[in-house]
């Protein structure tokens, strides 16, 4: 039985891949800093660590030849100074508290599976971004997705080959985005942000949990998008959850000024545009199963 170590594995996207892990008779180890959080069952066990302390319990690395490494504080969180310093610390100090024991203890790991985000691409209305596009966003997003993939990429000294998955807007009925978004929807105060012209690049869950065990079955390195095949504008997007749920969307689109003043630098989040490509994952095999937006909101919600 194969062995993998996450870390994030009791959020969102984490949950998700434990269960696609579980279903293909993989055992999973986890890293956690809440006690509380481990578990000792027979194909899932919690080990602790606290990366501000540079403490980790080592025998999480027992059997294990696979890591994916998903832990990082929220960004939906308001960005005051000291929530920035953790949603980039959260990313940088973990992976080098990773990295810094595989090296002292020779620990014999030899893929690790990193999320990433598509953050690190501009925000622009027309570029269509592959993973090979060099230019770094100069937003706090991107700054901060730059300094994890270099963090990232110190395994492969070690000789451990290294996947990144830039991941974009996942949509799960759980959690993240779509509730948000649904939200208001549901009680016909809906509305796109700004012109609504800005790309969204999103993913269903199932398909990015699949995404990553393809990865490590395949052991492909390199970086890769993790988003669908079609692109969408927000107010598409808007209007989408809007026909699911079967809510009329009657208010005029959100000023950007507005959400300024609500949330700060935040706001970023609802006005970036970035369009990316699937096309490097799906020409080394992978399969998505949620194409296009309205069967996957439809799946989710309806």
């Amino acid at each position: 039985m194969k062995t993998v170590l996450i870390t994030g594995a009791t959020g969102l996207i984490g949950q998700e891949i434990v269960k696609v892990c579980h279903d293909n008779n993989w055992l999973v180890h986890y890293l956690t800093t809440s006690r509380n959080k481990l578990s000792s069952q027979d194909n899932y066990i919690g080990f602790y660590w606290n990366p501000d302390t540079k403490e980790i319990d080592k025998s999480c690395f027992d059997g294990v030849d696979t890591i994916i490494n998903l832990v990082g504080a929220s960004i939906s969180k308001r960005w005051t100074s000291s929530h920035k310093n953790k949603i980039l610390s959260s990313r940088t100090e973990t992976v080098q508290l990773l990295y810094d024991t595989i090296k002292s203890n020779n620990f014999p790991i030899k893929h690790i599976i990193s999320a990433s985000a598509i953050g690190i691409y501009p925000s622009s209305q027309t570029n269509y971004y592959e993973e090979d596009f060099e230019n770094i966003s100069d937003s706090f997003l991107g700054q901060v997705v730059e300094k994890w993939e270099e963090a990232v990429n110190q395994f492969s000294s070690l000789g451990i080959k290294v996947s990144k998955i830039r991941i974009g807007l996942v949509l799960s009925e759980k959690g993240g985005a779509l509730p948000e978004i649904a939200k208001p929807i549901r009680i016909a105060a809906g509305a796109a942000f700004g012109d609504g012209q800005q790309w969204q690049s999103w993913i269903h869950i199932e398909d990015l949990a699949q995404l990553f065990m393809y990865l490590a079955e395949n052991r492909l390195e390199g970086v890769y998008n993790g988003v669908a095949p079609n692109p969408t504008s927000n107010s598409e997007l808007t209007k989408v959850v809007a026909k699911v749920l079967e809510k009329p969307l009657i208010l005029p689109n959100i000023p950007k000024l507005a959400m300024k003043l609500i949330l700060g630098e935040m706001h970023i989040l609802l006005f970036e545009s970035q369009r990316v490509s699937s096309q490097k994952i799906e020409e080394a095999g992978f399969d998505f199963k949620h194409h296009h937006l309205e069967p996957a909101i439809e799946d989710l919600l309806g």
